[in-house]
């Protein structure tokens, strides 16, 4: 009887110390991972400058495309060359949530298959890029109870399919806009398969029409409206050309005065990451994935401070309550708190 009492211990012992080393390892990555560089004292009315980034979940191949759902009480994000979306909250931790995702064929391919971006549309349904099936497509399920049950929206225009759509947003009049660059054709640029001439940024209507609204990016990914409707900004991940443009939007919908809004090129080598995703939010700032991180701008378009994040940003995405900024980088999901 002691015996067993003794070995029973000895294990106890064991264990916990596992636990503290588990736990000093995770606050010691969210030390490294991140730091906040203020430009501009406004920044600290968002965040503490000495804030850091905590690690919610890691071990993804490429996490990209978080959205929050407010009545899950939940974030979900895709692993792109997982064909997955998993989901995270404080209730039930790193959960799967879909699969597929972006790929349903059965034959086998390379490249990245999965969803990429997601977003909600005026009904509450999910929207989702699927770069394996080359389209923009809903999922015919509910939100809390998922099913790779999915209709397409558009894969084609001009009679060309798409190259593998990105990323995606909706408006209040019912259109949705993406991006779609080559990052999912297993020879990007170069494949076969790739139709389009051009890595364009679309606008599917609510009449089912496709538009191509921009022709002139090298390589569009990221993109997001202003609280208003009137302004697109659009990220663009080329290496030789890492800007965020933005343009106008008139009653008609129509694109005009577009304009580089960041620079971001003489800053690639200093840090992981090009332009990516990005979210506005209530107030007008601006978070917004690229070179060494996240960069933050206030509503007059000034850039006020870099989250530092030593992993290839992806995306970003805010809670209901704007109380915390969750970010994918890499294999990481990571989430910082928001001055409310």
């Amino acid at each position: 009887m002691k015996k067993s009492l003794l070995v029973i211990s000895i294990l106890a012992i064991f264990l916990s110390s596992c636990t503290d080393q588990k736990q000093h390892t995770q606050v010691k990555l969210a030390d490294t991972l991140s730091e906040i560089e203020i430009l501009d004292p406004e920044a600290e009315t968002l965040f503490s400058k000495d804030a850091k980034a905590e690690i919610l979940a890691q071990g993804f191949l490429w996490a990209e495309g978080p959205l929050w759902l407010k009545d899950q009480h939940k974030l979900i994000f895709s692993d792109v060359p997982r064909n997955t979306i998993n989901s995270w909250s404080e209730k039930d931790s790193l959960q799967l949530y879909l699969t597929p995702s972006g790929y349903t064929d059965t034959i086998t391919r390379g490249g990245e298959t999965g969803s990429n971006g997601l977003c909600l549309n005026s009904e509450g349904k999910l929207i989702l890029t699927q770069c394996g099936d080359r389209r923009i497509a809903v999922m015919l399920a509910p939100l809390d109870a998922p099913t790779a049950d999915f209709k397409t929206l558009a894969d084609k225009f001009d009679g060309k399919r798409f190259s593998s759509p990105n990323d995606v947003i909706a408006d209040k009049k019912g259109n949705y806009y993406f991006t779609d660059p080559p990052y999912g054709l297993e020879k990007q640029e170069n494949d076969p398969l790739k139709e389009q001439t051009k890595e364009g940024v679309y606008r599917l209507n609510a009449d089912g029409s496709v538009e191509q609204i921009i022709d002139s990016l090298t390589r569009p990914n990221g993109l997001i409206l202003s609280n208003d409707e009137k302004k697109l900004y659009v990220a663009n991940s080329d290496p030789a050309r890492a800007i965020w443009a933005v343009y106008d939007i008139d009653s008609l919908g129509k694109l005009s005065n577009g304009n580089v809004f960041m620079d971001a090129t003489p800053f690639v080598n200093k840090g992981k990451g090009l332009p990516d995703g990005l979210k506005m939010d209530s107030k007008g700032y601006i978070y917004a994935s690229g070179p060494m991180g996240i960069w933050v701008f206030n509503p007059a378009g000034k850039h006020i401070a870099t989250i530092k994040i030593k992993e290839h940003a992806s995306n970003v995405a805010l809670d209901d309550t704007e109380s915390y900024l969750y970010i994918t980088a890499n294999m990481y999901l990571l989430r910082l708190k928001l001055n409310k």
